[in-house]
């Protein structure tokens, strides 16, 4: 198994995520495009000693970026969405 570190990434901090978090107990990370679904639920149990409930991925694709004349794509990338047991909860940046 992969290092749980190196499996995600960072989490998602949005306003959409926000409401997830606090409405439906959901968590939003930025894991590695390889990692499989019972590879990122092991990661985020043993990080945030939480219980996963269900994990939903998807890859989504990377955007058009332009400077100048010049442009780009950012790359792509996996984002899962991860529900925990009701009355657990993940610190992630709260109160900053």
């Amino acid at each position: 198994m992969l290092n749980p570190f190196n499996i995600i990434k960072k989490p998602v901090i949005t306003e959409k995520a926000t409401k997830l978090k606090e409405k439906e107990n959901k968590y939003q990370f930025i894991v590695t495009k390889d990692a499989t679904k019972g590879q990122i639920k092991e990661a985020v149990e043993q990080l945030f000693d939480v219980d996963v409930e269900k994990i939903r991925t998807v890859v989504l694709p990377g955007k058009l970026r332009r400077m100048g004349a010049h442009a780009g794509y950012r790359p792509d990338y996996k984002k899962a969405i991860v529900n925990i047991k009701k009355g657990q909860t993940i610190k992630i940046v709260e109160g900053v």
